[in-house]
């Protein structure tokens, strides 16, 4: 019989770190404990809203409470993950699992280095409309957590992971082929999140307008033939199902990528565009859309820094 995990580890804040956080705060305030470096501690001991209610969550702060965590939840950003692997160290014991909402597809890879890949879920967050914006989170529809046992040294562990998100009632999926599900995910990603942040474009301009829509899928449809590439069998009829999901966020709604360049935030790029250009050049196909996307997102960037 699976252990039942008590209480959760958290780092990174942000709107999907925020969304989920808060879930497990409401059903226990002692199941959700958020890790913070002490150059932020000033910062997180004010308090975090989230939907317009402020929550006071309990922050571990390394070095001062290095408890070993039964579960940790990393919900940064991509540039900040090596960061984030150093707050988290110092909770990560002999029996600690680790579950990644990281957006792309190495996340996993560098947290299994890292700490073993015995502790570690792949995962991601699909349907969730949350935004962080002026330092409050909100969102109305939460989406769900979908999770799997890649790693054969991770096999029999998800269980635990979905009893405590299942209490919190936060939605959530354990796959049979996560590794399908996330290179999904990755292509969508690739799609609206890139054209959204070019665009300026929230989740009702993809609802609304065909040519949002194409552009979106243009840019997805160029991993379609490097996931082949590397035995995941992604096709047409999976940029379709997407739409099917776009659908159901709420108009108002952004994505992450949007919301860093209206806030003149990193991006997170290179765990897109530029990955699928890297990974096009591997397997000799061209990949145009996303090589443009990634030079206008670098402008960006670059001009949001000037």
């Amino acid at each position: 019989m699976t252990k039942a995990i008590r209480t959760v580890h958290l780092i990174g804040l942000g709107a999907v770190g925020g969304t989920y956080g808060s879930l497990l705060y409401t059903m226990d305030p002692k199941s959700i404990r958020v890790i913070v470096d002490p150059q932020r501690l000033d910062r997180y001991q004010k308090g975090t809203v989230i939907n317009g209610k402020p929550y006071a969550f309990q922050l571990a702060v390394p070095g001062k409470s290095d408890e070993a965590a039964e579960l940790i939840i990393v919900a940064v950003k991509g540039h900040h993950l090596e960061r984030a692997m150093e707050s988290m160290a110092p909770f990560v014991g002999d029996n600690t699992l680790i579950l990644s909402l990281l957006n792309g597809i190495t996340s996993e890879e560098d947290l299994s280095r890292c700490f073993g890949r015995e502790k570690v879920l792949h995962g991601f967050c699909v349907g969730t409309d949350a935004v962080r914006e002026q330092g409050q989170v909100r969102f109305s529809n939460p989406g769900r957590i979908v999770f799997g046992e890649y790693y054969p040294e991770a096999a029999g562990k998800a269980a635990g992971v979905a009893d405590i998100l299942s209490r919190a009632g936060i939605a959530n999926v354990v796959s049979s082929d996560i590794r399908r599900e996330m290179w999904w995910k990755f292509m969508m990603n690739v799609g609206i999140n890139q054209t959204s942040a070019v665009l300026r474009a929230p989740y009702g301009v993809y609802q609304t307008i065909p040519e949002a829509r194409e552009l979106m899928a243009s840019a997805a449809r160029e991993v379609i033939g490097i996931a082949q590439k590397e035995g995941i069998p992604l096709s047409e009829a999976d940029i379709e199902g997407y739409l099917g999901v776009i659908q159901t966020l709420s108009p108002e709604g952004k994505t992450s990528m949007l919301q860093d360049v209206e806030a003149r935030r990193k991006t997170e790029v290179e765990s897109f565009a530029l990955t699928v250009v890297k990974l096009g050049r591997k397997h000799g196909i061209p990949t145009p859309v996303n090589e443009m996307l990634y030079r206008m997102i670098r402008v960006i960037e670059a001009r949001a820094q000037a």
